[in-house]
């Protein structure tokens, strides 16, 4: 339960937008990013998509790092 998934896009070493799988949704950091955010939080399959990406990656890799006995 306190695994992050977290995507970041970048331009030109700038952080544009990024996912957070602990909010549930994506977040803007310049004008364009705030306006992707927005566009993709409208959006339920893209929302659904990246939140199932916790589950395909995250979850299935954590064993690798740590050791579940």
């Amino acid at each position: 339960k306190d695994i992050e998934f977290i995507r970041s896009n970048y331009y030109n070493k700038l952080e544009l937008y990024r996912f957070s799988s602990s909010l549930g949704r994506f977040v803007g950091y310049t004008e364009y990013g705030v306006k992707q955010a927005e566009y993709f939080n409208s959006d339920p399959s893209i929302i659904g998509a990246m939140k199932a990406q916790r589950e395909a990656y995250c979850l299935n890799n954590v064993g690798i790092d740590y050791q579940v006995a």
